[in-house]
């Protein structure tokens, strides 16, 4: 038997190679395979193939074993179902498109609008039944079809739902449509014995091989920026528990930067590589397994770590799953893909002209033996051309769509930038004029949608700005003009302004082509500032918060301080300011190192008077938690006196309940005194999640599985009634009503929802 390429590249072996050996016992001797050349053997095609274009078409179209794709194809069509009901939102789809609700919404393309609720569900059936089709090769290019084209609808309907991996399915899907991967252990297969176990075309490994590495390796190129490569982008992951072996060797902050940021540097840029190669591919298979089963733990992401990890597989020799599933036992073999070496001949493929005679006569049909190019193969190979062509330009094509570039380029989701920036908002202002009356007003951040990333996109705030206008005249403000102060940092530096607050986007001009005129440019040349922030922070106690600001010359901050923090100063860095305070009237002026106190409960404004940029920041400290907090010691000290018996002095009525906390765990906190309630309330919620965290594998798993479960069945039911609607129509109103509250109902213990209204209390619950 001929030996196999050195790597993944060969893809395909000679006809003869995939005999057994009970068949090579019974052939007659074959001459010796010609040595090949170290090209060949390293990358599995000849330098004599790329020398022209007829080789280079014939190279592309080698015929290759469909096994790989085959569980490929039946794996990302087993993920996509999973992933309809979750990330796709199946299961709480009459909450995004719920029939008359006054909703902005941020489509691609404006004229495209979400259908009626029922239709809607509709869609998502179609597109249901299209992942499903997929994942059992059945009516292959019809369930294709109806995956892809619901699929991007879904997408393009909203763009505030826009993410790298959502993309990524799109496109897979659509690299699938256009392959013959339904001929391995598929249903048609089994309708039409004409194509099963048909040779597909090596392109076809060959695109999804190449997007799995533009993926992997644009996402590293993009992790060069300086703000990933010095640990500013995921600074916060460092605290993560999955990072907690790390830290008994490095203290946190080089956990950040050498694995957190460093590691995933290095995996982006050489896990492609690493998978090509034989003899790396076992190291790569670790690494990135180990990084996407991280991933699943540290981020919503949905189906993607799942889905990376089955793309893995691509890389290794098409024929893998036939020695795989040959070590299953005999009595499984009629519903497991098929073992047996060797596939019939496909007209898509380009076969070489074999010489011979006998038996390897007998096993190439005469039909195998044309090397004829048609046109189909030649259009393969164009459009494999085009398409990476197209993949590897895209990432970088945001000179041409420059009205959609903010601080980062482009529209988030085709770009592979996963993870570089981090942001955090300190203060939104929605401000509204009526243009005949005069009149000023603010609107609630949010107001009229479900999203939150407009704030951080000009083309969002352009329609969510529309929007508004169209909806405010139904509440008596006639033509208003829109303005927005948004605040934002972005990978920990100074909270700025990232639109001008002067100008009505309303009336604002905005293209996909040009660049946006009211996008404030982001302060990158003080950058340097950051180290300084660290140091700041570590010098402050437990109780003080810290803020930095920084202003453009000729604008200023209007800021109300909450009644809730105490001893509240602004201590200028950089720059001039000149401090208004409201009700007193009176205007001081602030020089660098300089600081005054502002009152709580107030109104103050600060203006940057210099001529560059100011920075200055907010210290103070929460007053009314820094009590709270002190009570609980207090009341936790008394607790622990009474459980060990120290307490000498009976309880007064109110402290009463600390006695029975640890018997009526199951029981609602019955308590007189506000604090002690709270305190009993936080304590008990504290100890519910030591619980989950120290629950076991198979108490996990089952949390797991109840939780998706009760998710799944209000998506299958609400589609049930939809179908029922479009179908006899809508039932009387209160049978309605009980039909979605039996779709709604919970699992009995909600501990989950308890789960989440504990991240304000305990901070960050995983971090």
């Amino acid at each position: 038997m001929e030996a196999r390429d050195a790597t993944a590249g060969a893809f395909v072996r000679r006809e003869g190679d995939d005999e057994t050996a009970k068949d090579q016992h019974k052939a007659p001797k074959r001459e010796q395979t010609p040595t090949r050349s170290k090209m060949e053997q390293i990358f599995g095609f000849k330098k004599e193939d790329l020398t022209s274009w007829h080789s280079f078409v014939a190279l592309l179209n080698r015929p290759t074993d469909p096994a790989s794709l085959g569980i490929f194809r039946c794996l990302f069509g087993l993920l996509m179902v999973i992933d309809i009901t979750q990330e796709r939102g199946l299961s709480n789809l009459d909450y995004k498109y719920l029939d008359g609700a006054p909703v902005c919404r941020f489509p691609l393309f404006n004229f495209l609008q979400p259908l009626p609720l029922d239709w809607m569900y509709l869609v998502y059936v179609v597109m249901f039944l299209g992942a499903s089709g997929i994942m059992l090769g059945c009516f292959y290019r019809l369930s294709c079809l109806m995956f892809l084209s619901t699929y991007w609808y879904i997408f393009f309907l909203d763009k505030t739902a826009w993410n790298n991996h959502s993309y990524l399915y799109g496109l897979i899907g659509f690299q699938l449509t256009l392959m013959d991967g339904n001929r391995y252990w598929s249903i048609d297969g089994l309708r039409r014995p004409s194509i099963r176990n048909a040779h597909v075309p090596l392109w076809n490994y060959t695109l999804l091989r190449a997007q799995i590495f533009i993926v992997y390796f644009i996402a590293g190129v993009k992790k060069l920026d300086a703000d990933w490569v010095e640990g500013y982008s995921m600074s916060y992951l460092a605290h993560h528990w999955l990072f907690d072996p790390f830290k008994l060797i490095l203290p946190v902050e080089l956990v950040s930067l050498l694995v957190v940021h460093g590691g995933g540097l290095i995996l982006d840029l050489t896990a492609g590589y690493l998978l090509f190669f034989d003899i790396t591919r076992p190291y790569a298979f670790f690494f990135v397994s180990y990084f996407h089963c991280m991933n699943s733990q540290l981020f919503s992401i949905g189906m993607f770590p799942y889905a990376m990890l089955a793309t893995s597989p691509l890389f290794c020799y098409p024929d893998w799953p036939r020695n795989f599933f040959a070590h299953f036992p005999s009595f499984l073999r009629p519903v497991l893909p098929l073992t047996s070496p060797g596939s019939q001949p496909s007209p898509s493929c380009v076969y070489e002209e074999i010489q011979g005679s006998g038996t390897q006569q007998r096993q190439t049909p005469a039909a195998a033996k044309s090397s004829k190019l048609r046109l189909k193969h030649k259009l393969g190979a164009i459009f494999t051309v085009l398409y990476l062509m197209e993949q590897f330009f895209l990432p970088y094509s945001h000179f041409i769509t420059q009205g959609y570039n903010n601080w980062t380029n482009g529209l988030y989701g085709y770009s592979w930038d996963m993870m570089v920036h981090s942001r955090s908002h300190q203060h939104v202002k929605i401000t509204y004029k009526d243009r005949k009356t005069g009149e000023t007003g603010y609107l609630n951040p949010g107001v009229f949608t479900q999203s939150r990333r407009w704030k951080d996109h000009g083309d969002m705030l352009k329609q969510y700005a529309t929007c508004l206008h169209q909806y405010l005249p139904r509440y008596n403000i006639s033509d208003p003009e829109i303005y927005f102060d948004i605040w934002v940092s972005i990978n920990e530096r100074f909270q700025q302004r990232i639109f001008d607050p002067r100008v009505d986007i309303v009336s604002a001009e905005w293209s996909p082509f040009k660049p946006n005129k009211w996008l404030m440019p982001l302060l990158v040349d003080l950058s340097p500032w950051r180290t300084k922030f660290q140091e700041i922070e570590g010098s402050l106690d437990n109780q003080t918060e810290i803020v930095f600001i920084a202003d453009f010359p000729g604008l200023h901050l209007e800021n109300f301080v909450s009644e809730d923090l105490g001893n509240t100063s602004i201590q200028v860095l950089q720059g001039q300011v000149n401090v208004e305070i409201v009700e007193e009237k009176k205007n001081y002026t602030l020089q660098p190192g300089e600081q005054i106190k502002v009152a709580a409960g107030a109104y103050h404004k600060v203006y940057t008077v210099s001529e560059g940029p100011s920075c200055y920041m907010y210290v103070y400290v929460n007053t009314t938690e820094a009590a709270l907090q002190k009570n609980f010691t207090k009341l936790y000290e008394i607790q622990e006196r009474v459980r060990n018996g120290t307490e000498t002095e009976p309880l007064p009525p109110e402290l009463q309940p600390l006695m029975a906390a640890d018997d009526d765990e199951g029981s609602e906190v019955n308590a007189t005194d506000p604090i002690v309630r709270l305190f009993l309330k936080r304590q008990r919620r504290m100890k519910l999640v030591k619980k989950r965290r120290e629950a076991g594998m198979l108490e996990r798993l089952q949390r797991f599985a109840v939780k998706k479960y009760y998710t799944i069945r209000r998506g299958i039911l609400m589609t049930a009634i939809a179908m029922r609607n479009l179908a006899v129509g809508l039932p009387p109103l209160e049978q309605l009503t009980r039909e979605v509250a039996y779709a709604n109902m919970k699992e009995p213990q909600a501990e989950a929802s308890q789960d989440e209204r504990l991240k304000d209390e305990v901070g960050h619950a995983e971090l």
